[in-house]
């Protein structure tokens, strides 16, 4: 039987899954904005275990939304009204990684089986921001299972206008040997970036699948062609599906050795004013999408 535990540390509210033979942990930090603050899957180390004081400074697995990166100047026009959101990326003045990477999440279901433990995570947006003046609902369910994990994502518009969004998760995965890594992923263009991280225009693609990391840097963007992601390290790999319709990918790499940021979204950098991946949710409406991620270790079968 999977087990769930809660964990109280460093004044912060975790849950912990765990399968039957203790092999894979997740672990949910609800006052990081439900975010998955590690991830071990058959004794393999997946997740970058970053202390949790560093998480204002990475995002380290932040759920994204409403909006996904950056938006230049915090500045967007929706519906012909003028919005300005706190510019919290202060160097470069652009606000950044949404709304609810840094609020408290209340644990409102839990289901444990033979074969998997989940979590449901929700918090409720009143709308005072001036910035996103919107009232909503996100809730995130995390599901650990003998294939890997699956993050759910729910939104409800409870405000009476509608409102516009994106939605996007930034993850950092750990490598044992990242020189010796590599990425599948198809797209035939990159965006290109201004001095601000606001994308300025496109450029072709000339990157040979499977994409070798060795010494790169990146902090770049993507339109993907399909919904599919994969990462293959020394001693895991894994195949991330989105159920999202337009998908677009953001890989940075930080001063952390043999770790990378591999970010699915649903839109694309700055999108509030360049639409692209740009969703409208009317009021009543729900928005679901799911990240399933299948992961094969050394130790798998």
């Amino acid at each position: 039987m999977y087990t769930l535990k809660e964990i109280e540390t460093q004044g912060l509210h975790y849950i912990e899954l765990t399968s039957s033979d203790g092999a894979s942990k997740a672990q949910i930090s609800l006052n990081q904005g439900g975010r998955l603050s590690n991830l071990v899957f058959e004794d393999t180390q997946v997740l970058a275990d970053f202390d949790a004081s560093t998480y204002e400074n990475n995002y380290a697995s932040s759920i994204l939304f409403p909006f996904v990166n950056r938006i230049k100047d915090g500045k967007y026009t929706f519906n012909n009204s003028k919005y300005k959101l706190n510019c919290n990326e202060v160097d470069k003045n652009n606000a950044l990684h949404g709304l609810v990477y840094n609020k408290t999440f209340a644990c409102t279901k839990k289901a444990l089986t033979l074969n998997d433990a989940s979590v449901t995570l929700q918090y409720k947006d009143y709308g005072k921001h001036q910035g996103f003046p919107f009232k909503f609902n996100i809730e995130l369910t995390y599901t650990l299972n003998k294939k890997g994990i699956i993050v759910s994502v729910n939104i409800i518009n409870k405000d009476e206008k509608p409102f516009p969004f994106s939605l996007g998760w930034h993850p950092y995965f750990y490598s044992k040997n990242l020189y010796d890594s590599t990425l599948s992923f198809r797209s035939n263009k990159k965006y290109v970036f201004d001095n601000q991280q606001i994308i300025s225009g496109t450029t072709d693609l000339n990157i040979e699948m499977p994409f070798q990391l060795k010494a790169v840097t990146l902090d770049d963007c993507y339109p993907l062609k399909t919904n599919e992601i994969d990462f293959l390290t020394p001693e895991y790999s894994f195949n991330i599906a989105s159920t999202s319709k337009e998908n677009f990918l953001q890989l940075y790499t930080p001063e952390v050795r043999n770790v990378i940021a591999i970010e699915p979204m649903t839109g694309a950098v700055d999108n509030f004013n360049n639409k692209i991946g740009l969703q409208t949710l009317q009021p009543n409406e729900t928005y679901n999408m799911k990240w399933l991620m299948v992961i094969e270790t050394k130790n798998s079968n």
